[in-house]
């Protein structure tokens, strides 16, 4: 008797450590993971409800069991809300310390500078892994930059960042502007960056053209900038062709050849140099400018030397055959 009693208690052991050593190895060593899986944790998920999820998309055997081992062997901190990348071959203890302690996937919609607001809106509906619709938001309400996303996040949401970056900015640097600068407002501080961010696409220049169209405000000149004509009619798209003289003379609150003055609002959402330039403009006497090929321009104090400038611009574009 006493000898089956000490078998019988050798083979409990041994299936008790078998059973331990299943219990185990199911959490720390075996993996349904055959590849790199992006799995998301909705808001306010329960473990309960991530390991069902976790089931449904055969990343566990049983949602019960990683439940239990969870419980048993598993950190007790919550599991966070978001997408994470679940490398391939990890194990379910891998998997619980992902979604407990892993970073969130985080995805980025580009905004350029000088992106008018009917293109914000195209580029936020074009993105597949954002959720929502958005109307078009105010022109100049958005800061051209870099936004993170996550996966099935609205994109109201993301277009809220992108306006409330731009309120920051333009606080931030209202509060540090120069002194006998010629706009009074910071609604007119972003007008007048985004007709120079229009004008020149040579970060070097925008301190200059912001003097410039000072210069021309406070001295009560027509700004007479090229992108005012376009916007009314495009919204900021590109025109796709030579502007007319009907469209020149046009009276309608943002063409700056028929009036005096700023537009009624900007003309397009201008990035952060653009308004430093405009808020610290470069001290200059020039008046005009004429581009110098090169893709800058030929600045100027007086019409006399503008004209001139000109006639070498047009000098220069007949050599490349542009015009007769």
């Amino acid at each position: 008797m006493r000898r089956t009693g000490c078998l019988l208690a050798i083979a409990l052991a041994v299936l008790l450590a078998a059973a331990g050593g299943w219990f185990a190895g199911g959490w720390w060593i075996t993996s349904r993971v055959e590849k790199d899986t992006s799995f998301i944790v909705p808001n306010g998920a329960t473990l309960a409800e991530v390991a069902r999820r976790l089931e449904a998309e055969d990343l566990v055997g049983s949602a019960g069991t990683f439940l239990l081992r969870a419980r048993v062997l598993g950190g007790a901190d919550p599991v966070k809300a978001g997408e994470f990348m679940l490398p391939a071959g990890s194990s379910a203890a891998a998997i619980l310390d992902t979604l407990q302690h892993g970073e969130v996937i985080r995805r980025f919609v580009t905004i350029p500078e000088g992106t008018p607001s009917v293109l914000v809106r195209e580029r936020l509906m074009a993105e597949p892994l954002l959720a929502g619709t958005v109307a078009v938001p105010p022109e100049g309400s958005v800061l051209p930059q870099s936004y993170d996303f996550e996966r099935g996040e609205a994109r109201a949401a993301v277009l809220a960042r992108m306006q409330a970056a731009m309120r920051r900015t333009v606080a931030e640097l209202w509060a540090a502007r120069a002194k006998g600068i010629a706009v009074s407002t910071p609604q007119e501080a972003v007008t007048l960056a985004s007709i120079v961010e229009k004008e020149t696409g040579v970060a070097a220049e925008r301190r200059m053209v912001a003097g410039l169209y000072s210069n021309r405000l406070r001295q009560g000149m027509r700004l007479q900038a090229d992108p005012t004509i376009i916007y009314p009619i495009t919204q900021g798209r590109p025109l796709g062709r030579r502007i007319r003289q009907s469209e020149i003379a046009a009276m309608n609150g943002y063409n700056t050849y028929s009036m005096a003055g700023l537009p009624r609002g900007p003309i397009t959402n201008p990035g952060r140099a653009s308004i430093e330039a405009v808020l610290n403009p470069a001290a200059t006497q020039a008046l005009y400018m004429v581009a110098d090929g090169k893709g800058g321009h030929v600045f100027a104090a007086t019409l006399e030397e503008h004209n001139r400038n000109v006639a070498r611009w047009f000098a220069l574009r007949r050599e490349r055959g542009e015009i007769e």
